[in-house]
């Protein structure tokens, strides 16, 4: 004799109520934990703000873009991946490290501005490719490409990711660097470093020490021509 099997009883409206909110807070949470990794190594943070006192221009893990035999000064360039006026400098600045970077030590640090909301995605990027001894390969390719996904509000991680591909990196190793605390706080440590030397936007550059207020192409290039004698 075939037994009817009893259903099993419906679920109760209040029970589905309680598994709805416990998924939708787990998405909020995810969402929540991505928007966190960006939004964190921009939001000022006062505990891990360093004093002026305690700043410095530039540190050992710093980015030397050139190496001269003889040093004559150093500029320090505080820069956005993101920023239009970073792009439009962009190639004086390289005619500049091809006419004194054998006298003058380039250095980059990250200040990615909170108002674009991709230029920590793509300091990220940068910093995980130097990891691999890519990051002026990366650093040239944010500039070519900033067309494409500057002032996009959605995540451009995934293109970035392409980049790295692009460039012949371990992609694993990228990833890892990514998502690691350590490169977040390599870049965090710039945006201290440059806040509390009085940085507001960028490009901003220092020479020897000074921050310089640029007018023309031409005064910029005299001051380096003056600093490398």
């Amino acid at each position: 004799m075939t037994q009817t099997k009893t259903p099993p009883p419906p679920m109760d409206t209040a029970k589905k109520a309680r598994i709805f909110i416990w998924v939708l807070l787990g998405v909020l949470v995810t969402i929540g934990v991505i928007w966190y990794t960006v939004f964190s190594l921009t939001k000022p943070d006062p505990t891990a703000a360093a004093p002026a006192a305690e700043a410095q221009l530039v540190r050992d893990d710093s980015h030397r873009v050139t190496a001269p035999v003889t040093e004559k000064a150093q500029l320090v360039e505080f820069l956005d991946f993101e920023c239009e006026a970073c792009l439009a400098a962009q190639p004086l600045v390289e005619e500049l490290k091809k006419e004194f970077g054998d006298r003058i030590t380039f250095v980059n640090r990250y200040f990615p501005l909170p108002a674009h909301k991709n230029s920590a995605n793509a300091a990220l990027a940068v910093e995980a490719a130097a990891q691999q001894g890519k990051y002026e390969q990366m650093y040239a390719k944010m500039f070519e490409t900033q067309s494409q996904w500057g002032e996009k509000t959605d995540s451009q991680a995934p293109l970035f990711r392409t980049f790295a591909q692009e460039l012949g990196l371990d992609l694993a190793a990228y990833d890892t660097a990514v998502a690691d605390d350590k490169t977040k706080e390599r870049i965090r440590k710039d945006i201290a470093d440059g806040t509390a030397l009085g940085v507001k936007g960028t490009p901003t550059f220092f020479l020897n020490g000074e921050m310089l207020t640029l007018n023309s192409k031409e005064q910029f290039r005299q001051l380096l021509a003056d600093a490398a004698k």
